[in-house]
């Protein structure tokens, strides 16, 4: 099961503090949306890969969901995949540092073609969905990703997040999302950390100011009335 968060009562005391508001996007364009699907990859999905998430695999179908819901209204559903910098330690001597030992386990894991690099096979990707390789953990890093000029060029409006790590890859994408004057909409229940607390601190601090919260069921029916 994805984790077991109410994002409603976070929803609830934003509430009390802001007028009433719990989210600030009532409507969206479903063709003006895109779906922003984060590092689901076999190492971070498989049973013991190096990055490995155990409730990852516990979202896949909510993102196939919102995936399937986003191709219908016709919006763009786009897989982002974490690659290894084509220069290797130089350009984020930092984060490498930072991982120690784990350094050269992560930077082998992410290399373009290699298998932990690969989608996890139990999504659902269609012909018409793009996939993006981002070099951070925020697809906005300027040089390091392509998924900005993408939006761009598609119209696009309103960013959907799902994926993992919550609170690593897929909080730092919908942060600058918002700085880059996107709306954006989290998704908790699709959307996955290593623990409970983590899921749940992420959601906290995007509510408050970068994003909206909506579970699956939520970005559904949004879609769907905008369809209609």
């Amino acid at each position: 099961m994805p984790h077991a968060v109410d994002a409603s009562a976070i929803l609830d005391r934003l509430a009390a503090s802001r007028g009433g508001m719990r989210n600030a996007f009532e409507r969206i364009d479903p063709q003006r949306t895109a779906h922003l699907i984060v590092d689901m990859q076999n190492g971070f999905m498989e049973e013991g890969a190096p990055v490995e998430v155990p409730q990852a695999r516990t979202i896949v179908e909510n993102i196939n969901r919102v995936s399937a819901a986003v191709r219908k209204a016709g919006g763009l559903n786009i897989f982002i995949r974490y690659t290894t910098p084509a220069d290797g330690d130089d350009s984020w001597s930092v984060m490498y540092a930072r991982l120690g030992q784990m350094a050269g386990v992560h930077k082998n894991a992410f290399q373009p073609g290699s298998h932990y690099w690969e989608l996890w096979p139990e999504l659902e990707v269609e012909p018409q969905d793009r996939v993006v390789a981002k070099g951070r953990f925020s697809a906005f890093t300027p040089g390091t990703s392509g998924v900005d000029d993408v939006l761009r060029e598609a119209g696009i409006e309103t960013v959907i997040v799902t994926g993992t790590l919550t609170n690593v890859c897929c909080e730092s994408t919908a942060r600058d999302a918002m700085q880059h004057n996107y709306r954006v909409i989290m998704v908790p229940d699709a959307n996955a950390a290593l623990s409970d607390a983590a899921h749940t601190a992420t959601l906290e601090s995007l509510a408050l100011v970068f994003a909206d919260l909506r579970s699956t069921d939520e970005v559904e029916g949004l879609l769907a009335v905008a369809e209609a």
